[in-house]
C-alpha cells in the first residue's frame, strides 16, 4: 500500500514540475535593432502608431509566450486596409483586408511561420468575444524600415486587431489602442 501511495506522489510530483516548468519557461529577447529616424512622410502615425525614433534600441523576439487555451496579450489597433498603417498587403494570401473584416496579425512567435495563416483565433475581453482570422504577421524581429512602415518591432505577445474586432468587444472608440486581452485557437 505504501509503494502505491509513494509511486502516485512520486508521479504527480512529476507532473506537477513538468507542467509548472512549461508553464514558468518564458520567451527572452533574441536582441535588439538601433531606430532610423524615418524620411518626411514615411512613417504612417494612423491609428497612433509609433515611429522609430534615431537611435533608439528596440528589443526584438523571435518567440512569444506559450500559447494555452487563455493566452494572455496585448490587443492593439491596425489597418489592414491599403494604404493603412499595417503597412503592405497581408502576409498570409498576399492581400489587403477590410477593417470591417475581424481579422488580425500575431506576434512572430504565434505567427509560428505562417502555421496560423487564415486560422482563426477567439480572442477575449471587455466580457466579450469574437472570432477572427490571423492574416498578417506583427513581427517583433524586424522593424524601423520601410519594408515595417517606419515603426518598431511588435513586442512579442500582441493581436493586432481591425477595427471590427475592437467594436465586436464593445470597446469604445475614446479607447482602441491597447488592452489586455486572452485569446485561443478556434475550431475551424
Amino acid at each position: 500500500m505504501k509503494k502505491q501511495v509513494c509511486l502516485k506522489v512520486l508521479v504527480l510530483s512529476c507532473f506537477l514540475f513538468l507542467f509548472v516548468g512549461v508553464e514558468a519557461q518564458s520567451c527572452k529577447p533574441s536582441g535588439k535593432i538601433r531606430g532610423k529616424k524615418p524620411p518626411p512622410g514615411k512613417c504612417n502615425r494612423e491609428n497612433d502608431s509609433d515611429c522609430c525614433k534615431e537611435g533608439k534600441l528596440y528589443t526584438t523576439y523571435e518567440c512569444s509566450p506559450l500559447v494555452s487555451s487563455h493566452t494572455k496579450a496585448t490587443l492593439t489597433l491596425n489597418s489592414f486596409e491599403a494604404g493603412g498603417d499595417g503597412g503592405g498587403r497581408s502576409e498570409c494570401d498576399n492581400q489587403y483586408h477590410s477593417d470591417d473584416d475581424p481579422v488580425v496579425a500575431l506576434s512572430t512567435g504565434w505567427f509560428n511561420k505562417k502555421k496560423r495563416c487564415l486560422k482563426y483565433i477567439n480572442i477575449h475581453g471587455n466580457g466579450k468575444s469574437v472570432r477572427a482570422k490571423v492574416v498578417d504577421e506583427c513581427d517583433s524581429t524586424m522593424g524601423c524600415d520601410s519594408d515595417h512602415d517606419y515603426q518598431p518591432p511588435c513586442d512579442n505577445n500582441i493581436v493586432d486587431a481591425s477595427k471590427a474586432v475592437w467594436k465586436a468587444l464593445g470597446v469604445p472608440q475614446s479607447q482602441w489602442g491597447g488592452m489586455d486581452i486572452y485569446w485561443s485557437d478556434a475550431d475551424d
